[in-house]
């Protein structure tokens, strides 16, 4: 994967983060997995918590608890994914996963 995209990860967590908007925390894992199909499940993960510890480091908002939650949300996710086989997996294969078994993120 290449470094500008994990930057844009991130770049895009933080700013929903940042602003705490429900409506856009709700749907940023959905968002990031759909806009980066082919980059690694984990780096989903990774730019949830590096956006949660900047958020938490530099505004007083509760974006640091939600990109925290989220992170470990889809890190489950992503253990049960490859426990199934689909090894690395895709943040296509996330989104094919929550479409046939659970559709948590489909549905925030």
């Amino acid at each position: 994967m290449r470094e500008d995209t994990i930057e844009a990860m991130i770049a895009l967590a933080t700013r929903a983060l940042s602003r705490a908007n429900s409506d856009q925390c709700r749907s940023l894992v959905r968002d990031m997995a759909g806009h980066w199909p082919d980059a690694p499940a984990l780096s989903i993960s990774f730019a949830l918590a590096t956006a949660a510890a900047e958020v938490g480091d530099n505004f007083a908002c509760k974006g640091d608890q939600i990109g925290y939650r989220l992170s470990a949300l889809v890190a489950a996710d992503i253990f049960a994914l490859e426990a199934m086989g689909k090894c690395p997996a895709t943040a296509h294969d996330l989104l094919h996963f929550w479409r046939r078994v659970d559709p948590y993120f489909l549905k925030l």
